[in-house]
């Protein structure tokens, strides 16, 4: 199927990038929802997948509203206003959604195979009272899946929007539109998209575009239509095929000389968030100590935490993983 959306020169005009916390949210629940071994994300689904089962996430909100293939609701994904919504930001769009915005959304999601569960004919009869349930789950997900591995998924983000801002400056929007995805071409003064089901027209949707470079949204892309807010377009980013590769940590000496032997060994160990509990068994420190290493390396900013269950789950921040690079290249 050949999809055609025209664009004016207001539309180019309109037409910008944004990082958006929630089609990542979207995207990586439906491929764990999968169930199917990936070739890229298999490292995250192993480490991530038992512990939204243990959350029940896997049997909630979010498992009625994200089926693994198929349409999922439009109210889910509200156009960002800037280039970089932090995800409260855009739960507060969704909790706001009108009632029958929300009862539109489930509609056409009830005429998919397996129709509305339990949970959302509840959220259908009284969107403002359900809403917030829901939004509890995607913050739920959000610090389990997606939160301690957000430096990293980040700057694979802000990386491809940077190559693909200097593509437009180099060559122009064709260029850019072209090189971004195999099923997506410019031609006559409208960007072409094949194998898109539903509709896509400038007469359904808003003025401009929203290209929005995503790290679970692999092999194909996915685009929203919801009138009168600009269309949006998430396709997967380049560097994604690398974003779970072992990154060896050199320079540690240099570094231990600053942070001390035992911080550095911390940061190190960090290549995939982890509890006091497995730091400790992995360093051979005291899980006091391990502790109290990380109390400060969180107070430098150099290590977030993210509760899980009954366990915290301790990661590299972006500010680390700058400080081990200088650290190498020295």
């Amino acid at each position: 199927m050949l999809a055609e959306l025209a664009f004016s020169a207001s539309d180019l005009a309109h037409t910008r990038f944004t990082v958006s916390p929630m089609w990542e949210v979207g995207t990586s629940f439906r491929l764990l929802r999968s169930g199917a071994a990936h070739p890229v994300h298999g490292p995250w689904a192993e480490q991530v997948r038992p512990r939204v089962a243990a959350a029940g996430l896997d049997r909630g909100w979010l498992a009625e509203l994200i089926a693994p293939d198929g349409y999922v609701p439009d109210f889910i994904n509200p156009a960002p206003a800037g280039p970089a919504p932090t995800l409260a930001g855009e739960l507060a769009e969704v909790r706001a959604v009108p009632a029958d915005r929300v009862r539109r959304d489930l509609d056409r999601l009830a005429d998919e195979p397996g129709g509305l569960g339990p949970r959302l004919r509840s959220l259908y009869a009284d969107p403002a009272a359900r809403m917030g349930r829901l939004v509890e789950e995607i913050e739920t997900y959000w610090e389990l899946a997606l939160a301690p591995y957000w430096a990293r998924i980040r700057a694979v983000l802000d990386a491809d929007v940077r190559y693909r801002a200097r593509q437009v400056a180099e060559h122009g929007a064709a260029h850019l539109f072209n090189d971004l995805h195999a099923s997506v071409s410019w031609d006559d003064n409208g960007l072409r998209v094949v194998r898109r089901h539903g509709t896509l027209s400038r007469p359904t949707a808003g003025t401009g575009l929203l290209l929005v470079p995503s790290a679970f949204t692999w092999p194909g892309l996915f685009t929203r239509v919801a009138f009168p807010e600009p269309p949006q377009l998430a396709y997967p980013a380049r560097g994604v095929g690398t974003l779970w590769e072992p990154r060896p940590v050199t320079g540690t000496a240099a570094l231990a000389a600053v942070l001390g032997r035992s911080r550095t060994l911390l940061l190190a160990e960090l290549e995939a968030p982890a509890s006091t509990t497995e730091l400790a068994s992995r360093t051979g420190l005291s899980a006091a100590g391990v502790s109290q290493y990380l109390t400060a390396l969180r107070a430098a900013g150099l290590v977030s935490a993210h509760r899980a269950g009954r366990s915290v789950l301790y990661a590299r921040t972006a500010a680390a993983e700058t400080l081990l690079a200088a650290a190498a290249s020295a």
